[in-house]
């Protein structure tokens, strides 16, 4: 069941998100349409400076951040709306500062760190004076859809650690101010633990950023990139959590963050939909409006469908995730939804919209470009199948 907000939450809420809705108009999309979606050529790291000073000044930056650190301390359910409205904009969630992997870097940092490490780290990440990444993803055979072949390792030397690794597809890498990184204390690659965290600065001796990978998506500020680290010393005092518990921890972060994943591309899949909605509402061919032809109003339809299931299972995960539970099933099942139906509804708004639907006169084909990704990270739609069946066995025949 779902949990309802207090009044005086829900008012606030309301507030935001409206006041993010304006924001993203006004200061977000101009930016983003003049350049087609691509943050390095609308100004990389310049851009997102000017515009989370802009947020900051209207009270919306950090709104999942921790209070104490500079955040607005909204729950799960509560940022949904907020983080959908930010989504309508491909450089929203840079703007508000809830972008991947920062959103979820900031969760797990508020859920785990130490005083002083949300000191050195939490607390400039919340307040946008730095970028973070999640350094997890290896090049075969080791970590990727399955976390447990992690090859990175740390060896405990004197004061620490000594970390060797070589890591790809790191989002938001180049620029980092830190990197969360998950290299293997003890253990064979396969073992399911065994795993810890460490917080590297960026600028640590060994940490050498390889290449951007390229990729079909454009928004990510950073990119995605191969890393490697060679003999990168890191003191005791910047261990993550408890040795060898990385993989429990990594639980922690990540049923939020496929969740708040949901939420901004919610937003840009509304988007998108509304434009094509528009598109054939106006549009004459046939003796009438396109959207009074049969064919039009099943993809308006279905694409409205769409959204609203998606919503449901985003609220009763995040429900889940606000009482405490760690929503492994929920989470799962509505990332692996919510990636196929969202792609569904952008690719239904291009057909819609003809030929405008593919070219740059409108939003909808960048938002297909930069959404299509969304079934493959933070774990496969065929993972996420995988996992749910077999709870599904676990539950119904038993072990």
């Amino acid at each position: 069941m779902l949990r309802e907000m207090a009044p005086q939450v829900q008012s606030k809420v309301d507030s935001l998100v409206a006041a993010a809705e304006e924001f993203v108009r006004l200061e977000v999309l101009p930016i983003e349409d003049a350049h087609d979606g691509d943050v390095d050529a609308a100004g990389g790291e310049t851009l997102r400076r000017e515009l989370q000073r802009k947020a900051a000044a209207v009270g919306l930056l950090s709104p999942h951040g921790p209070v104490d650190c500079g955040g607005l301390g909204l729950g799960m359910v509560a940022r949904a709306p907020v983080f959908q409205a930010a989504g309508r904009g491909l450089f929203g969630p840079m703007a508000l500062n809830i972008n991947a992997p920062d959103e979820g870097n900031v969760h797990l940092l508020d859920n785990v760190a130490t005083t002083a490490q949300r000191e050195r780290f939490l607390r400039p990440l919340v307040t946008g004076q730095i970028r973070s990444a999640f350094a997890m993803t290896e090049p075969a055979p080791g970590a990727g859809a399955d976390p447990s072949m992690l090859l990175t390792r740390a060896t405990r030397v004197d004061g620490g650690w000594l970390l060797n690794g070589h890591k790809w597809f790191i989002t938001g890498a180049d620029g980092a101010g830190f990197f969360i990184v998950m290299a293997r204390t003890s253990g064979e690659p396969g073992d399911a633990d065994g795993a810890t965290m460490l917080l590297v600065a960026a600028d640590a001796p060994g940490l050498q950023i390889v290449r951007h990978i390229g990729t079909v998506d454009r928004s990510m500020l950073g990119g995605h990139c191969e890393m490697r680290f060679t003999n990168v010393f890191v003191s005791e005092e910047n261990v993550l959590g408890g040795v060898d518990e990385g993989f429990r921890y990594a639980q922690v972060r990540l049923g939020p963050a496929r969740m708040t994943h949901v939420m901004r591309w919610s937003g840009a899949a509304r988007r998108a939909h509304e434009v094509a909605v528009r598109h054939v509402a106006a549009r004459e061919a046939f003796g009438g409006r396109l959207a009074d032809l049969g064919m039009m109003q099943q993809m308006i339809a279905d694409n409205e469908i769409d959204l609203a299931a998606t919503r449901a299972l985003l609220l009763e995960a995040c429900t889940e995730l606000d009482q405490g539970g760690r929503a492994s099933e929920a989470t799962s099942i509505a990332k692996t939804f919510a990636a196929e139906a969202l792609h569904r509804v952008v690719d239904r708004a291009i057909q819609m919209c003809g030929g405008l639907g593919v070219s740059r006169d409108l939003p909808v084909a960048r938002i297909a470009r930069e959404i299509r990704p969304f079934r493959i990270y933070d774990g496969p739609s065929e993972v996420h199948r995988w996992s749910i069946a077999n709870r599904a066995v676990r539950r119904i025949a038993g072990p």
